[in-house]
């Protein structure tokens, strides 16, 4: 079989795939690269999800490139407008020629003999299975399963006679004009889909089993607004994404020290926002700390809009069964439904489900340990990117790509051909992934771990990676460099 080689093999062609090539064009023009997507398009999360009002749930700012500026009025924007950034974005820096669609890995294998990665890929639209060597791997194929979202049992569900369907497999047939719908779920899918769709449809319910903080921000930003008229997009982009850095490490700084004060401060909001006497105490506290899940964003208020105008409503309690036309409720109350929408979350799945072999040994990833946040312990020469969970996903996968490009810069300077991360002198591990949410309890025993401190730990703190990561040592007591070789000679072994 014949092998293609380049030196950087990045997996994934969405925001953070293309971001990270873009980065090696700027950073290191002399590094070949390819890039292995496994649909056949670019844009990631911003290609796969078409349900009505898909957008990001924070700034442009912030989760658009610190080198690409971002001109469009609205700060919080829609997806079709961020999949064409993106788009731009390859096309800008001569990406698109170097992505290779339909193309699924499947595994990588590590010889330290060679410093080469053998990386097999499934190609959908031929069938057969294709090869690449490379020098070192950049996984940017997100944290969750892109073929399947995830759906609790649901009782009774298989009596109901309407649509059932979740927003991951949105149908494109599906005209929800007039219709009833009753929208599982109150994170940040179903508090943009339930305006969305509150226009057209009859009535849209929230049907939640427990509260989630809900913030009323504005879509535009006007410190942006205002800049714009005296100055060019590149220097209004960089002090708007700083003020909204600072705001965002305020805002959960605040949350984790004085939590009471927040909870306080996002029922105040909720309750201007919705009609006098409303049951804000019920169906907008959660029994959470704010941050302990994901705060959810709603621009210009249009959630509490469709609360406040009537066209949606939120109910919050538990399912006792589906019936033919709706939802039954513990409480006896009834949902009629011509549509339920299932935003129950996602599958999280690390590496993008590919197996990983070091050396003929395979490695279980529940038991390596992630340093700064991006490689992991005695697996060599890979990085995957796992963005913020309190802030833009970008801010940490344009400061993992620079890293990156660092780490190549200094193989290159100092004659090493191998960085292996080294696991913390303890055994005191925490999860990788600092949330309560649903989807990362379903899932923190596969994934990943981190330390207790630097550098095996990141404390989800822009300003504070920006030193490391960009500032720090790249030669520390968490990482080995060293030559090609033996395995006994190249790497350290967990």
């Amino acid at each position: 079989m014949a092998r293609d080689h380049v030196d950087v093999l990045i997996v994934g062609a969405g925001l953070s795939g293309v971001g990270a090539a873009c980065h090696l064009r700027r950073n290191c023009p002399d590094k070949t690269y390819a890039l292995l997507e496994s649909r056949d398009a670019i844009g990631g999360t911003w290609d796969l999800f078409r349900y009505p009002g898909v957008r990001s749930d924070s700034d442009m700012f912030t989760l658009g490139y610190s080198f690409k500026p971002w001109t469009n009025p609205k700060s919080i924007a829609d997806g079709d407008s961020i999949r064409e950034y993106v788009r731009d974005t390859a096309r800008e820096y001569d990406v698109e020629r170097h992505i290779r669609f339909r193309h699924r890995v499947v595994s990588a294998e590590w010889d330290s003999v060679t410093a080469r990665w053998t990386v097999r890929a499934h190609r959908d639209d031929t069938g057969e299975t294709v090869e690449l060597t490379c020098g070192f791997l950049h996984v940017c194929a997100g944290y969750y399963r892109y073929d399947a979202g995830y759906t609790p049992r649901l009782p009774g569900v298989e009596r109901y006679t309407g649509r059932l369907v979740h927003p991951q497999q949105w149908p494109a047939d599906l005209d929800h004009a007039g219709r009833r719908v009753v929208v599982i779920g109150s994170g940040a899918t179903a508090v943009t889909l339930i305006p969305a769709m509150a226009d057209r449809a009859e009535h849209v319910t929230m049907l939640q089993r427990s509260p989630t903080y809900i913030l009323a921000l504005p879509s535009r930003d006007a410190l942006a607004d205002a800049l714009r008229r005296w100055l060019p997009a590149k220097a209004v982009h960089p002090v708007v994404r700083w003020k909204n850095v600072l705001l965002a490490t305020a805002n959960f700084q605040l949350s984790r020290r004085a939590p009471g004060l927040m909870k306080r401060v996002l029922r105040r909001s909720a309750r201007s926002h919705l009609p006098a006497g409303y049951d804000v105490e019920r169906h907008f506290s959660p029994r959470y700390d704010p941050w302990d899940q994901r705060l959810c964003i709603v621009p210009d208020g249009d959630f509490f809009a469709a609360v406040r105008a009537g066209r949606a409503s939120v109910v919050t309690g538990t399912i006792d069964t589906f019936t033919e036309h709706g939802i039954r409720l513990a409480s006896g109350e009834e949902l009629p439904a011509d549509i339920v929408v299932t935003a129950t979350g996602l599958n999280l799945l690390a590496l993008g489900g590919m197996t990983v072999r070091v050396d003929g040994v395979q490695v279980d990833l529940a038991r390596t340990v992630a340093y700064k946040g991006m490689m992991l312990s005695a697996v060599p020469n890979l990085a995957m990117t796992i963005g913020y969970t309190n802030a833009s996903w970008t801010l940490k996968a344009d400061l993992v790509a620079t890293y990156v490009c660092r780490l190549l810069r200094h193989l290159d300077r100092t004659g090493q051909q191998i960085v292996t991360p080294q696991p913390p002198p303890d055994d005191d591990r925490v999860p990788l992934i600092d949330l309560r949410s649903g989807y990362v309890l379903r899932s923190l025993d596969a994934l990943p771990k981190q330390g207790r401190s630097a550098p095996w730990r990141l404390h989800q703190n822009y300003p504070r990676d920006v030193l490391l990561l960009r500032h720090g040592r790249l030669a520390d007591e968490g990482v080995r460099f060293s030559r090609a070789g033996s395995p006994e000679r190249s790497a350290t072994r967990a």
